[in-house]
């Protein structure tokens, strides 16, 4: 995934009620529970031996290597608290909206003899709940990066740059070079 596609999912752990597990042997457990009792699913989706997932589920091993860690720890957060998750992305894409926070260089396509020169800027801005609920139905279909960076063009182009629709009507806005972008729901 991209970084807006990473930057969503950041935005959803925020939410979370409770920590995800910290011990590789609960981690382990909670994968194989997710996979109705499959150690077999496990260590294929791990990319580790069926044997190594039973030694972490009867304490065996307690002490995975750093990758290893990385892996166990991005998948449970995939699947952890599915429902708060659900509660979060139908609050934000219903009435909260979601706060964008970036930097990147913002192009434009303008009438002539304006001033506005495209330029890296640091943006804070809130998105209506439109917005936020297009970003989460495209990354749920699968969109590219480019279709998310896309939406968020938009809704910056809309609520920022033309301030719903008051000013700088022709104004089309590229959203180039992302350095970050964070969002909050």
């Amino acid at each position: 995934m991209g970084i807006l596609g990473d930057s969503l999912d950041k935005a959803e752990t925020k939410a979370f009620t409770r920590p995800i597990p910290k011990t590789a042997g609960v981690q382990m457990r909670f994968l194989v529970k997710q996979h109705h009792g499959s150690t077999k699913a496990v260590a294929q989706l791990l990319g580790i031996s069926q044997r190594t997932v039973e030694r972490y589920l009867t304490g065996q091993l307690k002490r995975p290597r750093r990758d290893l860690a990385t892996r166990l720890a991005n998948e449970v957060r995939k699947r952890w608290q599915p429902k708060v998750r659900d509660k979060a992305k139908k609050t934000a894409a219903t009435t909260a909206g979601i706060v964008v926070e970036t930097k990147a260089q913002f192009g434009y396509s303008a009438a002539p003899g304006t001033t506005d020169d495209g330029r890296e800027r640091l943006l804070t801005q809130h998105l209506p709940p439109a917005y936020a609920a297009r970003l989460f139905d495209a990354q749920r279909a699968g969109a590219t990066e480019q279709q998310l960076q896309d939406i968020v063009a938009e809704g910056l182009q809309e609520i920022y740059f033309k301030d719903r629709g008051r000013r700088a009507q022709g104004l089309l806005v590229k959203f180039n070079n992302i350095e970050y972008i964070e969002f909050d729901i």
